[in-house]
């Protein structure tokens, strides 16, 4: 390459259209940052990285306060937008990514107080602090667009509130075993787990309430990752982003109060779980004809993890057939 340049950078962009790149902060050498992209044909599909201070459109701060969220952009075609769950991360959708990317546009989200994103303070991880991340990043970075949300447990469940909230932005929405159609049955235990959390340390509650969603399908790789990242995550964002979800009169994640939401919801609605009578029951809650909702087998809660090519090829074909 003849004498090494130095060269700046924090997160590498790439303009998938021009091909070029934009670096900022970071010293690595020129020979460094050649071996990282691994030159121009794979910056294409390995795509862009960035971070997004949310504001209104005026460019003042929103009422609540949004967060800085990292997320990476990449490919072309359908516009589709991945939200992880509870205690995770973007990477949870890495067996996804080369796929969806190569045939979509794809952005996938680190949610506020997870992964790489802004640690917000306590009080601030309602579903509706969620939802106003996502909403304000679609608006200010993608405006005039609308998504496809992709969403596993938490993060589905996030994916329908915006849809219901602004379907101007949203044209469907994928749930992976989301947050949503649980029994009332199951209510006591989201509460026991709520107390549990607060009570105690997440770090030994959450990979306990993990173990009763497993399969015997899932790696014990898997377990020790998703228990791992756990304990990485702030504690206060997971004490107060759980219980939010299915308890108190503004949850939309068990009993009737979940099956009156989804009966609201009018754009099409794929729906992947893990229990039968879920399943059953959830087929009739949603009136777009392309709708579905599909019970699967041999998977824990990660179903995309577990089973990832038939994820893959099942999320592809009703993602085309829109």
């Amino acid at each position: 390459m003849g004498s090494e340049r130095r060269a700046t950078y924090t997160r590498l962009r790439i303009n998938l259209n021009s091909n070029t790149m934009q670096t900022q902060s970071t010293d690595v050498s020129r020979r460094s940052l050649l071996a990282l992209v691994g030159g121009a044909a794979a910056a294409v599909t390995t795509g862009c990285g960035g971070s997004f201070a949310a504001t209104t459109p005026t460019g003042t701060p929103t009422s609540t306060p949004t967060a800085r969220l990292f997320y990476t952009d990449v490919g072309t075609g359908k516009n589709v937008m991945l939200l992880h769950g509870w205690s995770c991360d973007s990477h949870d959708w890495i067996w996804q990514l080369p796929m969806l990317e190569s045939r979509y546009r794809v952005v996938a989200v680190d949610l506020r107080g997870h992964g790489r994103s802004e640690v917000m303070p306590s009080g601030a991880y309602m579903p509706a602090d969620y939802v106003a991340d996502i909403e304000s990043l679609i608006q200010m970075k993608f405006p005039g667009q609308k998504f496809i949300l992709m969403g596993h447990s938490m993060g589905a469940q996030i994916a329908a509130r915006l849809a219901a909230q602004r379907p101007d932005l949203v044209s469907a929405v994928v749930s992976i075993d989301g947050g949503l159609g649980f029994s009332a049955d199951l209510v006591p235990v989201f509460q026991k787990t709520t107390d549990d959390l607060n009570s105690g340390d997440p770090g030994v509650v959450g990979p306990a309430l993990f173990a009763a969603f497993y399969d015997a399908a899932t790696p014990a790789a898997f377990k020790r990752w998703h228990a791992r990242r756990l304990q990485g995550t702030p504690v206060h964002a997971l004490r107060e982003s759980f219980g939010p979800l299915f308890l108190g009169g503004n949850q939309v994640g068990a009993g009737a109060q979940s099956e009156n939401f989804c009966r609201s919801l009018t754009l099409p609605f794929y729906h992947l779980c893990r229990f039968q009578d879920q399943a059953s029951a959830m087929s009739a809650w949603f009136s777009n004809t392309k709708s579905k909702v599909e019970f699967w087998t041999n998977a824990g809660h990660w179903i995309m993890q577990d089973r990832p090519a038939d994820v893959n090829a099942a999320v592809a074909a009703w993602v085309d057939s829109l």
